[in-house]
């Protein structure tokens, strides 16, 4: 599919389609090497800085793939102006508070918020998304239907990474639970060190998805859910196989299904590609 402000690059659609092929394939053999049995592994496919003509040539036939993560607020607003409303967005980028009543309040099609990690950015998000349910115009679609969020967990302690310490991450999810009735708790995330996962040795694991394990597990257990109604978001392009070896539900991949990213400054929301040409 295509249309006149969104033509798709038959060159660069075929190119895409492999890459996600690809990724798909590595995906189904990973989960055969797991200890339990796993529904099937949601992949998030990465667009950051990349044109929506890209998105749309994967979210049209043969794939009709369905998930996609961005990490700026004015990004994906402009992105998902222009791109079908049956794409599921996934924010998957640090979060300012002020940022977090605009994105849940502006993107109906919004599907998870995976970067929540206080509880100013949680009630402010159930306040956007409260918003867009009073909005007859635009809510209309949307009204009472939750926005589901992921607390962001730092499992490796990194000073410059987002995310609650694992010892709190209970409290946060408990609050989201308890007290923001236009959200859904959808599982917690962890953005691992890759350091760990290049450094592992043969038959060890990344310790910060082992970490993310253990933060479910206490979760669950302090707020009495069941283990499957909590998922497990970790694992990128370098180390997505490990992770589902580890458990993860959701995995984000996003430069081995598009390459290279460009600089933001020149990262543009469409190409201009003339119908016809690749």
């Amino acid at each position: 599919m295509s249309t006149p402000s969104l033509p798709i690059s038959p060159t660069r659609a075929s190119t895409l389609t492999t890459n996600l092929t690809s990724i798909l394939t590595r995906i189904s053999s990973a989960t055969t090497t797991t200890t339990t049995p796993q529904k099937p592994i949601r992949l998030v496919a990465v667009s950051k800085l990349k044109p929506a003509n890209d998105i749309l040539a994967l979210h049209s036939p043969p794939h009709s793939h369905l998930h996609f993560g961005e990490n700026y607020l004015q990004e994906l607003l402009a992105k998902a102006a222009i791109l079908p409303q049956t794409i599921n967005w996934h924010f998957i980028g640090a979060l300012q508070t002020n940022k977090c009543r605009p994105l849940a309040e502006q993107v109906g099609n919004l599907w998870c918020v995976e970067s929540v990690d206080s509880i100013k950015k949680a009630e402010e998000l159930d306040k956007g998304r409260g918003r867009l349910w009073e909005n007859e115009e635009a809510g209309g679609k949307w009204k009472g239907v939750p926005l589901r969020v992921c607390v962001q967990v730092n499992t490796s302690g990194e000073a410059e990474k987002s995310g609650v310490p694992p010892s709190e991450a209970a409290a946060l999810c408990k609050y989201v639970r308890e007290k923001c009735e236009r959200l859904r708790l959808q599982g917690v995330m962890t953005i691992g060190a890759i350091a760990r996962s290049q450094g592992v040795k043969a038959g060890e694991e990344n310790a910060d998805f082992l970490t993310l394990r253990e933060v479910r597990e206490q979760v669950v257990r302090e707020l009495g859910m069941r283990e499957e109604e909590l998922e497990l978001s970790m694992g990128m392009s370098e180390d997505f196989e490990s992770a589902i070896r580890c458990g993860s539900d959701e995995v984000r991949v996003g430069s081995t299904i598009f390459g290279e990213r460009p600089p933001r400054q020149d990262a543009k929301i469409k190409d201009e590609v003339e119908e016809g040409k690749s």
